[in-house]
Parts: structure tokens; C-alpha cells; sequence
């Protein structure tokens, strides 16, 4: 089953306290890179996020962003420190004391609070084990969203691939049939031309125009590349149609022996026919290459 490195989902959890919206896209990368945005009060949940993600994303670059909104609650807490007031309040009573400051000798409360440290602030406390559940159901209804997205851009990226080995195989069968015509015609050309230089008047010899034509053909022989070609096409169409859901990197290495196999034919062949069709199967290998970067 071949799935595309590509896609987007989204995912939401609702109820009367808060309100966990999901994003996750993906985009073609070598390797599995997750990062994860979200407010830094909710941290603790990251590394479960990452991990249920990689269970169902294997390759690609992977943003998911989280965003939360609460209902009726405050995302802060005010802490007193009341030592510290106390500290503080000692510490100004006596010097109203010392100085004979006129007043009442009381401590405005306005003041004491605005000392340092008296009251601060605190991101309000959250259930973590609560609020990593909602935040997993979101986030299981954005994977599921992406894997679908994923699943269906795979299905057009294989059958555009199979379309493409399909083309390769039948130009590769074209190249085999025109192959063993090439010692021939090159031995005939070779006697016309040596008759041609030496203006028929000598017969040139029948034994030496076929080892020339023996040993043209031992460096022109194609045989193998066209074995191992179709071997490559095959495999493409087992990892294509097999159940393996990363096949993006078996694939990648195989359309390269495949490019392989097309240079070779081309710097051996020496034949004009072969020649064009190889570069014929140079593109439609290209256009192969181009897709599976896509494939996870």
C-alpha cells in the first residue's frame, strides 16, 4: 500500500470547560521530523503527541499545532506569599516609626501588594491526565483525518507509477527485439564498406568479417542490462501492489539501478534506434523518481 508523504487534518475536542483544536500537515521529507507547536503550559504533552504520531506517520516533515481555549476559568492563578508581605509590612511600620511620619502608622494595603513578590502569577493548574485525554482525542481525529488524505494521494501516485512501468517495459521489449539485429546489419555494413575503400577489387574474407562482427557485438551486448531492467520493473510492481506501507525509500533505490541500466544501454548499444529509446525510458524513469519523493 503505497501513501503519500502529504496531507492535512484536523481534529477538535469540546466540552463545557475547554475547547482542543488539532492541526497536523505533513510535506515529503527523508526522514520522520515532528515538531509541535502549542502553548508552553501544556508541555508535558509533547512527547505524547510525537509518539502517537510516529505510530501513524512514518516519513515526512510533520507540523502539528495545537490551540486551546478554556470556558469560564482563568489561565492564571494569583499566588500570596504571605511571608513575604509580612516581611514587608514590618519592615515599613518600623520605618514610619523611625522617622515619626505622620498618619495613622497603617500600612496602605494598596502598597503592600504592589511590593515584589507579595502577589505573582501562576498558569492555572490543569488535570494533566484530564487534558492529555481531550487533547489525544483531538489528535487521534487529525491523524485520522491525514492518513486518509495520505492514503488517497498514494492511489493516484501508484497507478501514475504502474502507468510509467508499464511505458518502460514496453520500450525495453522494443530495445531487446532490435538488439540482435545490430551484429548483422553492422557486418553488413563493414563488408560494404571495405569493398567500398578497396573498390571491389578484393574479396574481402568472410571468416575475418565475422570476428569483427563477433567482437563489435561481445562490447554492444545489452543482454544483461535488459535482464536486470526487467527484474527492476518487476520489483517496482511488487513494492507498488504489496501490503509494506514504507516503500518510499526501497522504491527510490530502485528507480536509481534502473537509470543505471538505461546509461549503460545507451553508451553500449551504438545503435540509433536503441539510443532514442533509451532516452525515452530515461524520462519516463525521471518522472518516476520525481513521484516517489513523494511516497512515505
Amino acid at each position: 500500500m503505497v501513501r503519500s508523504m502529504t496531507g492535512y487534518g484536523r481534529g477538535i475536542y469540546s466540552d463545557n470547560q475547554r475547547s482542543i483544536t488539532v492541526e497536523v500537515k505533513a510535506v515529503n521529507h527523508r526522514y520522520c521530523d515532528i515538531t509541535v507547536k502549542m502553548p508552553r503550559k501544556y508541555s508535558f504533552a509533547e512527547e505524547k503527541i510525537k509518539a502517537a504520531a510516529k505510530e501513524v506517520m512514518r516519513r515526512g516533515k510533520i507540523e502539528i499545532g495545537v490551540s486551546i481555549d478554556n470556558f469560564g476559568k482563568s489561565e492564571t492563578d494569583v499566588n500570596l506569599n504571605l511571608e513575604v508581605a509580612k516581611r514587608y509590612y514590618d519592615v515599613l511600620t518600623e520605618l514610619s516609626q523611625s522617622f515619626e511620619l505622620s498618619g495613622d502608622g497603617q500600612v496602605p494595603l494598596s502598597l503592600l501588594a504592589g511590593m515584589t513578590d507579595v502577589l505573582t502569577t501562576v498558569p492555572a493548574a490543569d488535570d494533566e491526565e484530564e487534558f492529555t485525554r481531550e487533547l489525544m482525542a483531538a489528535l487521534k481525529e487529525a491523524l485520522e483525518g491525514i492518513s486518509a488524505m495520505r492514503t488517497v494521494e498514494g492511489e493516484k501516485l501508484a497507478l501514475d507509477i504502474l502507468k510509467r512501468a508499464d511505458i518502460i517495459e514496453n520500450t525495453k521489449n522494443l530495445i531487446a527485439e532490435r538488439a540482435p539485429k545490430i551484429e548483422r546489419e553492422y557486418k553488413e555494413k563493414l563488408k560494404a564498406r571495405i569493398t567500398e575503400l578497396l573498390d571491389g577489387s578484393v574479396e574481402v574474407p568472410e571468416d575475418r568479417l565475422a570476428l569483427e562482427a563477433a567482437i563489435f557485438a561481445d562490447k554492444a551486448n545489452i543482454t544483461e542490462e535488459i535482464v536486470r531492467l526487467g527484474s527492476h520493473i518487476d520489483q517496482l510492481r511488487t513494492f507498488i501492489n504489496g501490503d509494506e506501507e514504507t516503500v518510499g525509500k526501497k522504491i527510490d533505490f530502485l528507480v536509481q539501478e534502473m537509470n543505471r541500466e538505461a546509461n549503460t544501454i545507451g553508451s553500449k548499444s551504438n545503435d540509433m534506434d536503441i539510443t532514442s529509446w533509451m532516452l525515452e525510458l530515461k524520462a519516463e524513469i525521471e518522472k518516476i523518481r520525481e513521484q516517489v519523493q513523494n511516497i512515505e
